[in-house]
């Protein structure tokens, strides 16, 4: 069972804890001074896919010297509740020794099988991918 508490911080502040570890949440404050939910959901789906693809990658034997993912995604405005109805993950995974098809084999296991994160979208959102292997720096 998981479970977070959350409290009100301020004006349009919000903080929530799960197991000691805290994160601000700004439902629209003019200093902006965290992720509002729908934003963190964002990051939520990009960062669970990322742990994924960087382990499977680490398991064929490839050098992960980084990876960047740019997420992209769309809500509707109407009705409520203004769900976001598709999502766009690029990956961009730097590697001295990884080849592309390896990286879209990982990429499409962790968004076809081990994300939790895009299996709990994936009755309202659609989820497409793309990725490229770029030089390590």
């Amino acid at each position: 069972m998981y479970k977070a508490t959350t409290v009100m911080r301020g004006n349009h502040h919000f903080e929530s804890t799960v197991d000691g570890q805290s994160v601000l949440m700004d439902t629209g404050s003019e200093q902006k001074a965290g992720q509002s939910p729908m934003e963190l959901l964002l990051s939520a789906v990009s960062g669970c896919a990322s742990v994924d693809v960087v382990e499977i990658m680490q398991k064929k034997r490839r050098t992960v010297a980084g990876l960047i993912v740019e997420t992209q995604a769309e809500r509707r405005e109407e009705p409520f509740p203004k769900i976001f109805t598709q999502f766009h993950l690029h990956f961009k995974l730097q590697s001295p020794d990884a080849k592309a098809a390896e990286l879209e084999q990982a990429v499409a296991l962790s968004m076809d099988k081990y994300c939790s994160v895009a299996g709990a979208l994936r009755g309202s959102a659609q989820i497409t991918h793309s990725c490229e292997v770029i030089a390590a720096p």
